[in-house]
């Protein structure tokens, strides 16, 4: 059962059972009772994801959980120490949230980001870690991949809630390090404090001075999204001349952007059944593990923002930066080619000798791709999956699946995941 906030006129009923008096009760019925609260950014994707991961464990166990997950969990957590329940699963991100639990007489599981330092682990506490140098790791082999030798990070400005962000930015620094490669770093601001526009003006300052073709990885989605704005307004060419990689694979951002934007996807859900097996344990009695446990990440999805393909044509940078921003919208060839500034039988010329393609190939390509994508998710119908991938009309959208695919989009929806707003399984 899961309760948004305690209820102050809820009374309970007769005298609360103590640990014993428990551990008696799931001796003689098999089954564990207990409550637990959540205190995670249960509003952002990270939060949701370990929040899902919890209750992944829980309903494959013999375990009768009450989560308390508060709406505003920074304002209820000088109260917490008044609530009468059995564990909390905290995110220690937050330094203030580490200050006051590691004093808690009630079990605690702590989640958050890894750290170089042994050191700067809460001693005595359970802690399940997102590997950060993993998650940079993964974009800049990503990039590499790609065929890229230049690389930069944006980062953010140290501050004592972000201190995940600062481990990415040193992960980044080290792997550069190792291979020899001079880092180059930009933190920028926060989105508070200044007006939006000082903060893209700043950025396509940076972007403008790195060497090109670059591959740039940013430590979230959210800065990833301010890279591919800063691109757009300066007509820097995504990915021919910026290749860009975010972190958290978060779906509700990807539909904000106009050019799909590549990710690393977080292990955040196996966070979540690691850190609810290390409560159950000790809610029992059991010891947990002390030492932090590292999660891995999920994998990269590779997107349209870091496909780079070597070109240093300035007719295909300028055409393909057109194209990933309007291909899903309709455009035309003759409307590419006026945006370049050359005809259409000029512009073909350019892609025939770098790809063996014409221009209307490469807008086709783009929109197959965004369709394949779009299938994922079964709350949208084949019809506005065509209209929002550019396609002029369904039949042709299915005409262009079984001419390059072998299948049409039903068949080929059947092989996806469904996608859904956290992580899946």
């Amino acid at each position: 059962m899961l309760s948004e906030a305690p209820n102050p006129e809820r009374k309970p009923f007769g005298k609360q059972p103590d640990r014993a008096e428990k551990l008696a009760g799931m001796v003689a019925t098999g089954v564990s009772s207990f409550r637990v609260a959540l205190m995670l950014k249960a509003k952002g994707a990270w939060g949701r994801n370990v929040v899902a991961g919890v209750s992944d464990y829980v309903q494959s166990t013999r375990v009768a959980w009450d989560f308390l997950l508060f709406e505003d969990f920074r304002g209820s957590i000088t109260g917490i120490d008044a609530w009468s329940g059995d564990g909390i699963i905290a995110d220690f991100d937050d330094p203030e949230f580490e200050r006051l639990f590691s004093r808690s007489k009630r079990p605690i599981v702590a989640v958050g980001g890894s750290y170089e330092r042994s050191t700067d682990y809460p001693t005595g506490t359970p802690y399940v870690a997102t590997d950060n140098f993993a998650l940079v790791a993964a974009a800049y082999d990503h990039l590499v991949e790609m065929g890229l030798t230049h690389f930069a990070f944006y980062s953010q400005p140290p501050a004592p809630t972000n201190r995940w962000a600062q481990q990415r930015e040193a992960a980044f620094c080290k792997i550069c390090l190792r291979d020899g490669i001079a880092p180059l770093l930009f933190e920028g601001h926060f989105n508070d404090g200044l007006d939006w526009d000082s903060i893209l003006r700043e950025l396509i300052d940076w972007l403008a001075g790195l060497p090109k073709p670059i591959g740039v990885i940013a430590v979230t989605d959210a800065r990833a999204r301010q890279v591919l704005q800063a691109c757009i307004m300066a007509k820097i060419a995504v990915p021919e001349e910026v290749a860009l990689v975010g972190i958290d694979d978060d779906h509700l951002l990807r539909m904000l952007s106009r050019i799909p934007i590549s990710s690393v996807r977080q292990g955040t859900r196996e966070m979540g059944r690691i850190a609810a097996e290390m409560m159950h344990r000790r809610l029992i009695g059991d010891r947990a593990e002390q030492s932090p446990v590292l999660v891995p990440p999920k994998g990269l999805n590779a997107l349209a923002s870091s496909r780079h393909q070597p070109t240093y044509d300035p007719y295909i940078m300028r055409a393909r930066h057109y194209i990933r921003q309007f291909a899903a919208q309709g455009v035309k060839v003759a409307q590419v080619a006026a945006y370049v500034g050359v005809s259409r039988a000029t512009l073909d010329i350019h892609f025939r000798k770098a790809f063996g393609w014409t221009v209307h190939d490469d807008m086709l390509a783009f929109r197959l791709e965004r369709a394949k994508q779009m299938l994922s998710d079964r709350t949208l119908s084949f019809a506005e999956i065509a209209a929002r991938s550019g396609f002029t009309s369904l039949p042709y959208m299915y005409a262009v699946f079984r001419r390059e695919l072998g299948c049409t989009p039903t068949e080929f929806q059947a092989t996806l995941p469904a996608a859904t707003m956290i992580e899946t399984a």
